[in-house]
């Protein structure tokens, strides 16, 4: 990591004005992300902003200078204008323009340095810098990596706060294979630095919605389990979610009920889009299945090993039949 740190402050050092960037419907890990390194690029550059493609779920609404956040579907002028006359663009948690939806064009067009930071598999080739390691569990902890090497003393209580939350909702709190010593040493760290864990957890999870709870409801009894494969899967029609009032984020973790099923090792939840025109597709598995070559291979989509997501643009009826061909062929 210090490798890279000697060219990171240069590249800040010389920039006139610094644009933080991650991918379309941002998770806790990309919100976190941004976040944790505006709020320390502020401490030393004056001309720093965040800009996410569109807004994110409102359980993450709490976290430090969130405020201050340009939505690129929100803020269109303003976000173009800002990213055009930027010399220095930060990709966080995303490693192809094309995830970062109608960001994308202005991103291609800017005149500037990039610097991916990003956990993905098999990034792209347009970043002056990359640090890209897909085996880390989140971007928060490569995030961290940096700052604590560029300057410890600067990390704070609310970046602290920031990466906290990243890691712990890339990590399934802290549950998944990626969270090593290294993760729990950083998380220790955190904490001594002020982080409230308990609140966090807290203010992230015990948030539900009587109507987010009715869906869950819906998504249960539309699970199937596929003994000979080992695989269960959920769907949601446009219309269930109509009828329960479906906010961004609602559907967030359902999958994973799915693979918390006995003798299950795949799950897979598919959720209609009638506005985009698509179903979106989250892959979730345990041990060695690899649903990020799944995904690709499949459903134009990608991620990690043991988490993916990607998407159809035929009918949910017509890509479940599809999904259900694929079984045989891989499992």
């Amino acid at each position: 990591m210090k490798e890279y740190i000697s060219k990171i402050e240069k590249l800040v050092k010389h920039a006139k004005q610094i644009s933080i960037t991650s991918h379309k419907n941002p998770d806790g890990d990309a919100i976190g992300s941004s976040l944790s390194l505006y709020l320390f690029l502020k401490k030393i550059h004056p001309q720093v902003r965040v800009i996410l493609p569109n807004e994110y779920p409102d359980f993450l609404k709490w976290l430090p200078q969130q405020e201050e956040i340009l939505f690129f579907t929100k803020h269109n002028k303003e976000a173009i204008n800002y990213i055009d006359q930027s010399d220095l663009i930060f990709s966080l948690d995303y490693n192809d323009l094309s995830r970062t939806g109608d960001m994308q064009t202005s991103l291609e067009n800017a005149n500037a340095d990039f610097i991916m930071i990003d956990h993905h598999q098999q990034p792209a080739s347009y970043a002056q810098i990359c640090i890209s390691q897909p085996e880390i569990g989140s971007t928060c902890e490569l995030v961290y990596e940096v700052l604590e090497n560029w300057n410890r003393e600067l990390i704070n209580q609310s970046i602290a706060t920031c990466i906290y939350t990243g890691i712990m909702t890339d990590s399934g709190s802290f549950r998944f294979p990626s969270t090593t010593s290294r993760t729990h040493q950083i998380i220790g760290h955190l904490i001594d630095l002020g982080v409230n864990n308990a609140e966090i957890h807290q203010n992230t999870f015990d948030t539900n919605s009587y109507n987010r709870l009715q869906l869950l409801g819906v998504a249960l009894s539309n699970l199937k389990f596929i003994e000979e494969h080992h695989t269960a899967y959920i769907t949601l029609s446009q219309k269930e979610l109509d009828q329960h009032n479906f906010k961004k984020g609602d559907t967030e973790g359902f999958v994973n009920y799915g693979l918390s099923l006995k003798n299950v090792d795949f799950a897979v939840i598919f959720i209609e889009n009638k506005e985009e025109g698509i179903i979106k597709i989250s892959f979730r598995s345990k041990g060695d299945f690899d649903v990020n070559q799944y995904a690709r291979k499949y459903f134009s989509g990608g991620g990690h090993k043991n988490a993916a997501g990607g998407r159809s643009e035929l009918s949910l009826k017509d890509t479940v039949q599809k999904f259900l061909a694929t079984l045989p062929k891989e499992k």
